[in-house]
C-alpha cells in the first residue's frame, strides 16, 4: 500500500513536470491601405514622377500597355484631361499586377496634391474620371503688431505670407495698404486645409478680420448675404460691404467717342497707328468730371499730350487717370471719394474735341476698364441684417477674444460656430 502511494506520488510529479502544449500564434491581419479609391494591397505600386518632355504614351509602354489601349485611353480621356499636358515634375502612381509582368492596370495622374485623374484599364469597361482626396478644413487664428509690412509680420511668425495677400484683398476698396502704417494691427480667423492630417494642401477662407489703421477698425466677416447667387463677401460690423464698385463712366452724361483699343489709328497723328491706352468719353467743356471711385491723387499737373490731368490710386492694385481736363479741382495728397468732381472736360493737351480719356490702371498695367470684372457693391437688404447680426456675434466675440501678440496664440473655435 505504501509502495502504491509513492508510485502516486512520482507519477503526479512526471506529469507536472512535461512540457505545456504549444501556444497557437495568430498572424495579424494586413493593413488594408486606400488611396485614390482603390485598395493599395490588390496591386503592386509605383510611384514616380513625370520627366521632362516624357509623355503619356511612353509612361504606359514602360510598364507594358499595348499601344492600341494607350491611344483608347487617350481618346477617352479629351473631354476629361489631356494627356498631351503632363506636367515635369508632377508625381504620378502606377498600380500594376502583381505577377511577374508587372503589367500597368491603372495610371493616376496628380495634377494638385488633392485633385488627380484616373485612367483605370483593368477591366474590359475602361474609364478616365477625375478625383479629388477628402480635405479637413482647420480653423486657425493669428494676430500681430506691424512693424515693417503685414508680409514680414507674419512670415516672422512662421505663416504664410499669402495670408498678406488675402488680407489685403479682403480690404481692397477699405485700406491702402501701400501706406500700412507701424503699430498697425491685426486679427485674423483662417482655414487651413490638410490631406490625410498632415499634409497641407493650402488656405480655406478667411473667416473674419480684425485690422486697426491709423487707430481706426476696420471689421470684416465672411459671409452669404446673397443665398440666389451663392456668393460670399465681406461686410463690416455694421453690415456694410467692404467692396466698392466703380462707376462705369467718370461724367454723368456723355458718350464714349473712343475705346481702348491697341491697334486704333488716330488722325490727330497722320492716321498711323499708335495705342490708345484709354477710354474717351465726349461732353461739352466745362462737364464735371468725377472720381470713379474712393482713392487718393498722387498727380495733378500738365504734362504734354496728356494736357491737364490728375491720377488717384485707389488702392494697392488699382488706379485712374483722367486727361485733357480744362481745370484741376484737387491737388496730391488729397482723399476723394466716389463720385467727388475732380476737374472739368476741356481740350487741352492732344486732344481733337472736348472730352476726358479715361485710363485704368491694374497692378501697373493700363488695361481696358469695360472688360475688367470688378466687384459689385450692392447693399445687403434690411432683411437679412438680422440674421447677419446673429450670425457675426459669437465670431466677433472670438476675434476680440485674440490678443496681441500672436506669439503662439491660439484659441479653439467651434466650427459650427462659423457656418450659416
Amino acid at each position: 500500500m505504501k509502495n502504491f502511494a509513492l508510485l502516486l506520488v512520482f507519477i503526479s510529479l512526471f506529469s507536472c513536470s512535461s512540457k505545456p502544449e504549444a501556444t497557437i500564434v495568430i498572424p495579424p491581419k494586413p493593413v488594408i491601405v486606400k488611396e485614390f479609391g482603390f485598395v493599395l494591397n490588390d496591386y503592386k505600386v509605383i510611384r514616380d514622377t513625370i520627366k521632362k518632355n516624357e509623355s503619356f504614351g511612353e509612361i504606359l509602354d514602360k510598364h507594358h500597355v499595348a499601344y492600341p489601349l494607350m491611344l483608347e485611353m487617350a481618346k477617352k480621356a479629351k473631354d476629361t484631361f489631356d494627356v498631351r499636358y503632363l506636367r515635369a515634375g508632377k508625381p504620378y502612381t502606377i498600380l500594376a499586377k502583381k505577377d511577374s509582368t508587372e503589367q500597368a492596370q491603372i495610371f493616376i495622374y496628380q495634377q494638385t496634391k488633392a485633385r488627380y485623374v484616373v485612367f483605370d484599364f483593368k477591366d474590359s469597361i475602361h474609364t478616365v474620371y477625375k478625383g479629388m482626396k477628402p480635405i479637413k478644413t482647420v480653423l486657425k487664428t493669428a494676430s500681430g503688431v506691424i512693424k515693417n509690412s503685414l508680409y514680414q509680420e507674419l512670415e516672422n511668425q512662421g505663416l504664410s505670407g499669402v495670408l498678406a495677400t488675402e488680407i489685403a484683398d479682403v480690404y481692397a476698396w477699405t485700406i491702402d495698404f501701400s501706406r500700412i502704417q507701424k503699430n498697425d494691427k491685426f486679427k485674423i480667423i483662417y482655414e487651413e486645409k490638410y490631406i490625410n492630417d498632415s499634409i497641407y494642401a493650402g488656405l480655406g477662407t478667411i473667416k473674419a478680420v480684425y485690422f486697426e489703421h491709423g487707430k481706426q477698425s476696420f471689421y470684416a466677416f465672411d459671409f452669404m448675404a446673397d443665398s440666389i447667387m451663392g456668393i460670399n463677401d465681406y461686410f463690416d460690423d455694421k453690415a456694410k460691404t467692404l467692396r466698392r464698385q466703380f462707376l462705369k463712366m467718370p461724367i454723368q452724361f456723355g458718350r464714349i467717342s473712343s475705346r481702348y483699343n491697341l491697334r486704333r489709328r488716330i488722325a490727330y497723328y497722320g492716321n498711323r497707328v499708335r495705342p490708345h491706352r484709354g477710354t474717351d468719353f465726349a461732353a461739352p467743356i466745362g462737364t464735371p468730371i468725377m472720381a470713379t471711385a474712393n482713392g487718393t491723387v498722387i498727380a495733378s499737373r500738365y504734362k504734354g499730350g496728356n494736357g491737364n490731368y490728375v491720377k488717384i490710386r485707389h488702392n494697392g492694385t488699382y488706379a485712374t487717370q483722367y486727361l485733357h481736363m480744362k481745370k484741376r479741382h484737387v491737388k496730391v495728397g488729397d482723399v476723394v471719394k466716389q463720385g467727388d468732381v475732380i476737374g472739368t472736360i476741356g481740350m487741352t493737351g492732344n486732344s481733337g474735341g472736348p472730352h476726358v480719356c479715361y485710363r485704368f490702371w491694374k497692378n501697373g498695367k493700363q488695361v481696358d476698364p469695360l472688360r475688367q470684372k470688378l466687384p459689385a457693391a450692392k447693399p445687403m437688404q434690411d432683411s437679412i441684417k438680422p440674421k447677419y447680426f446673429e450670425f457675426i456675434k459669437p465670431i466677433k466675440e472670438q476675434l476680440d477674444a485674440i490678443s496681441f501678440p500672436s506669439q503662439g496664440n491660439e484659441i479653439t473655435i467651434p466650427s459650427d460656430t462659423l457656418k450659416q
